[in-house]
């Protein structure tokens, strides 16, 4: 476990005077009531609020929606699993051998659940500036964000129905995760046969994902 936590630390550009923290951390609930999901909690909060200030500094001209447009693009599960995965997060992620064997180590939840958990330890360790310094390093660039998760299901409907078929419909397929912070999962159908699958913290979101799976086993994810 050290060295992989000696390879996260290197990734991140962080080196934790408490590294039982990052330890915490990257611990999946499958190990127990010392999981991450309260640091997971904290790091949300502290994502976005470095996300928040810096589009309102970056953006001096922009209304209250189009920076809340930008801030959920880049606070979104795509967004917080694909630099989970950059740093290679789920390999160092301590988990049970069910859910390493179902994908755990792969799936964009637990991947964004991690994320955020380790931005909230560095924010315990070194402070908010230290934070902020990750978040810089790591997250894109607004201008540098593809098309929005959130037109995933638009941009379905768009491409089904221009070649003749049918609209896609969805459906909540399970759900994990504690009472109070669910993770949902969904399909996508093209009439009967499964074209995606998905999951999020909301319905709608888990929808949105399993469209986004569905366009890039048709190609056409942008």
């Amino acid at each position: 476990m050290q060295e992989k936590l000696k390879r996260v630390m290197d990734a991140l550009g962080y080196t934790f005077r408490d590294e039982a923290l990052l330890r915490r951390a990257l611990t999946h609930p499958s190990m127990g009531k010392e999981d991450n999901q309260r640091l997971e909690f904290l790091g949300d909060a502290v994502l976005q609020y470095i996300m928040s200030d810096r589009l309102y500094r970056n953006h001096p001209d922009d209304r209250e929606g189009s920076l809340t447009h930008m801030r959920a693009l880049l606070v979104c599960e795509a967004a917080l699993s694909q630099i989970a995965g950059r740093l290679g997060i789920g390999e160092a992620l301590r988990m049970d051998r069910g859910e390493e064997l179902t994908g755990g180590r792969t799936k964009p939840s637990v991947l964004c659940d991690a994320m955020e958990a380790v931005l909230a330890a560095v924010y315990l360790d070194g402070g908010m500036e230290a934070a902020r310094k990750v978040v810089e390093v790591h997250w894109p660039e607004e201008g540098e964000v593809s098309r929005p998760m959130q037109d995933s299901k638009g941009q379905l409907q768009e491409l089904l129905q221009k070649n003749g078929g049918e609209t896609p419909t969805y459906s909540i397929t399970g759900t994990s995760g504690p009472p109070h912070n669910p993770v949902f999962e969904a399909a996508a159908y093209r009439g009967e046969q499964e074209i995606g699958r998905g999951t999020g913290k909301t319905k709608k979101q888990a929808e949105q994902a399993a469209a986004l799976d569905a366009l890039k086993l048709l190609g056409t994810a942008r």
